[in-house]
């Protein structure tokens, strides 16, 4: 993977080659790094939390938490939760520490449950647990997150915050149905992709932001505003992952691509790429996602026409459009270091490639 450490001529390299229509900056984004530096203290209390609550006296459910946990993440939803309840001044105790956990385990139990689904054996690098202990097992342990964190929710107390991961958590549900119900489906309206995404990873992104405000009892103003934040950094960050997985140029840097191509998902590029191409190229993509299984040689052609008709681009194009509805929601905030780490993080989530 290329590092959020490149400089130099490999980031000149990196800028020429992308040719997106989004200015790269020369300097190394530091934005996830500054994130996770203003929260870093919280952080540790979070995994400590996340360990604890999921401590188990059933020997299999011991294993596969333990062995999640060991495949780590970036912890982003976790890092909004504390973010925002610091831009909000939070001070009154760790329930940011608490929800912020708990958002952690409602992400968890998706990826337990969207492994199956999609029949996953690889997750940052290692086997997925349902590889390893079987779709049963790991169904049940996703619910047993889920268990979990309603545990921490209802304990919480506060009923407006229950009301909204509980509301997300159903969000999610439906969004992975929805996505299930239009698999393969090449000619799927952008509005039905953008739905989706919207429901399965956006939702989760702005209840994360929104529980700042809450435990910090702010006005209803500061509520809406990181929300909206919330919502569009998470479309933004799925638009960027799943035009990732078709960018050609990432291949001369070692990035693995492709990989919703071989799982059939129809996501944004291939979108863009259907409404694009012609009667006999659009026979040729519908032909790819209905094979069982595809090869090499298929991803290579849709490469190819990917670039001849600069999706990439267009993708980047569309994600702008949420990155600076996000950055602008950020305005009913007073200036402040907080500020400018949440605003940093919307190029991240474009920039990213990791």
């Amino acid at each position: 993977d290329i590092s959020l450490g490149l400089v130099g001529s490999e980031m000149c390299i990196r800028d020429r080659l992308m040719g997106t229509v989004i200015q790269l900056k020369k300097q190394i984004n530091n934005s996830y790094a500054d994130l996770k530096n203003s929260v870093d203290d919280k952080l540790i209390l979070v995994e400590e939390k996340i360990n604890s609550r999921l401590a188990s006296k059933v020997e299999l459910v011991q294993k596969m938490t333990k062995y999640h946990l060991k495949t780590g993440g970036k912890r982003l939803r976790a890092l909004l939760t504390l973010q925002c309840a610091k831009i909000c001044e939070y001070q009154k105790g760790l329930r940011d520490v608490n929800l912020a956990a708990c958002v952690e385990l409602i992400h968890a139990a998706t990826l337990m449950h969207d492994d199956v689904i999609d029949s996953a054996d690889i997750r940052r690098g290692k086997k997925t647990l349902n590889t390893i202990w079987g779709n049963h097992s790991s169904i049940l342990v996703g619910d047993y997150l889920l268990s979990k964190c309603f545990e921490m929710m209802v304990e919480d107390g506060n009923l407006e915050l229950l009301k909204l991961l509980a509301t997300t958590s159903s969000e999610i549900a439906q969004g992975e149905v929805l996505q299930l119900q239009h698999n393969k489906e090449i000619d799927i309206l952008e509005e039905t992709y953008l739905n989706i995404i919207s429901s399965k990873t956006a939702s989760l992104f702005a209840a994360a932001t929104k529980v700042g405000a809450i435990i910090a009892e702010k006005d209803l103003k500061y509520k809406n505003a990181l929300e909206f934040y919330g919502k569009n950094l998470g479309l933004t960050f799925q638009i960027a992952d799943d035009t990732l997985d078709y960018n050609s140029e990432l291949k001369l840097f070692g990035k693995n691509i492709g990989n919703d191509f071989y799982e059939g998902k129809v996501t944004l590029p291939i979108i863009l790429l259907y409404q694009k191409v012609d009667k006999f190229e659009k026979e040729k993509l519908k032909s790819f996602f209905e094979k069982d299984i595809r090869e090499k040689q298929d991803l290579e052609h849709v490469l190819v026409l990917i670039k001849k008709n600069n999706i990439i681009n267009e993708c980047y194009k569309k994600a702008e459009h949420y990155i600076n509805l996000a950055s602008n929601s950020l305005s009913v905030f007073e200036e402040s270091e907080e500020k400018n780490i949440l605003k940093n993080l919307t190029s991240f989530s474009i920039e990213r490639n990791f």
